[in-house]
């Protein structure tokens, strides 16, 4: 007979009692008392009422020493695993689980205080990715400037003189304006990681490639969806009158309402500190009212037209695997120390996609 196994009969008093196997060498003075509250715990974890007494050896003894004897108490204590955090998905994640930036769709954009790491999204507006990669080349930006930062809302560099047909910079291949790319057909050869907990904005979001993205299966649409550090092309009243000569940076958040209303092209993956630090402009929507308070551009630069001594080497956690579903359920359910109560849900803008250097 298993020495683990417990029995459990009726005293004369109809009472549920405890047995054990005959021939146990045990005596009732060296088994210790049993309160009330302990009772009451190990009822419940053992299935047994708390006012259960045991017979052994003639004396009635309380059940917190089988419990003990049977080594009950250490399978009680056995609690369920506790969920990975989100460093700890990270630290155990593969170098498949990765992927580098692709140089050609890559921008470098150098301040004075640092570099700003954007990667494009060719996918959702292959017209604006590729007049943003000409303007970069033909040197439009050099020694513009950021020209407003709106509390909560964006940061955006354009020609202070634009407005100025006498002042303003010249354009040489590229374009002013472009049709616009609010959204694109809904494609299923596109990874698509859906989110389980619905959104208010679309009937679907989730991440394709690296993007926060929304779907729409009954028109048939998908697009790129507003959230921190994704990057816009301005535009004036018609819907077509951008095409990425002024660009907009969100660093507040994330303005949902923008979706399907502006040209969303990529996204900021470093340099985040760069932006949302800056001073915040006193003049209507966040303009900076006097020229001394714009921040010079010193360049912006397509990746692959840097020698790799002069990139900046990083890579991006891909949307499409296991690890990127568990470090969604860890950012769903905070199982860290601090947090008593885990939420079990999570919106498009609260799940971080990490990079980390090459």
């Amino acid at each position: 007979m298993p020495m683990d196994t417990l029995f459990t009969d009726r005293n004369r008093n109809g009472s549920l009692c405890a047995a054990v196997p005959k021939g146990w060498p045990l005596r009732a003075s060296a088994l210790p008392a049993l309160t009330p509250p302990h009772a009451q715990a190990i009822g419940r974890s053992t299935g047994v009422y708390r006012n259960l007494a045991c017979r052994i050896c003639g004396f009635a003894v309380p059940v917190l020493a089988i419990v003990a004897l049977t080594r009950l108490a250490p399978a009680a204590e056995n609690q369920k695993p506790k969920a990975p955090t989100m460093a700890e998905v990270l630290s155990s994640s593969r170098p498949d689980d990765w992927r580098p930036l692709d140089s050609e769709n890559t921008l470098y954009v150098d301040f004075a205080a640092g570099r700003v790491v954007i990667e494009l999204a060719p996918a959702f507006a292959p017209r604006h990715v590729a007049n943003v990669k000409a303007l970069a080349r033909e040197r439009y930006f050099d020694g513009l400037a950021i020209v407003r930062v709106q509390d909560n809302y964006v940061v955006q560099w354009a020609d202070p003189d634009a407005e100025k047909p006498e002042l303003a910079r010249r354009l040489r291949g590229a374009q002013k304006t472009l049709p616009a790319e609010f959204d694109r057909p809904l494609d299923s050869r596109l990874p698509f990681l859906r989110l389980p907990d619905g959104d208010v904005y679309a009937p679907q979001v989730g991440f394709c490639d690296g993007f926060p993205v929304a779907r729409d299966p009954r028109s048939g649409r998908m697009w790129l969806v507003h959230g921190y550090g994704m990057v816009g092309a301005g535009r004036d009243t018609g819907p077509d009158s951008g095409g990425g000569t002024e660009l907009y940076v969100v660093i507040g958040h994330a303005p949902r309402h923008l979706d399907r209303n502006v040209t969303l092209l990529g996204r900021v993956v470093q340099g985040m500190e760069f932006l949302s630090a800056l001073p915040r402009g006193q003049g209507a929507m966040g303009f900076y009212d006097r020229p001394e308070q714009r921040v010079p551009i010193r360049t912006i630069r397509v990746a692959a037209d840097l020698s790799p001594a002069e990139r900046t080497g990083l890579e991006i956690l891909r949307t499409d695997t296991r690890t990127f579903r568990f470090l969604i359920e860890s950012r769903r359910n905070r199982r860290e120390d601090w947090f008593v109560s885990p939420s079990g849900r999570i919106e498009i803008g609260n799940v971080p996609i990490p990079v980390r250097k090459r």
